[in-house]
């Protein structure tokens, strides 16, 4: 039997395929900026829902999930050393 752990791509310990701090840092901000628009889309439709309370509600929850998502991204930047600039 196989098991996931067994073919974990860098079971081997070879780094060859580890990413740098700064793409790191890019591919963050990348999806910070992903989030936020999707959050602005959700709560733009939300605003331009009048006719059905339980999707404008739906919707108001996925950008409230998306503003978590995006804090908790903010947080992540904001941990990466300084050295890694």
């Amino acid at each position: 039997m196989t098991y996931n752990h067994d073919v974990d791509y860098d079971r081997d310990g070879d780094r060859e395929d580890q990413i740098s701090k700064d793409q790191r840092e890019e591919i963050l901000k990348e999806n910070l900026k992903q989030e936020e628009e999707m959050m602005k889309s959700y709560l733009i439709l939300a605003e331009r829902t009048h006719d059905d309370d339980v999707l404008k509600n739906r919707l108001m929850n996925f950008a409230e999930g998306n503003a978590k998502r995006s804090r908790q991204l903010e947080d992540e930047i904001n941990q990466i050393p300084e050295d890694a600039q």
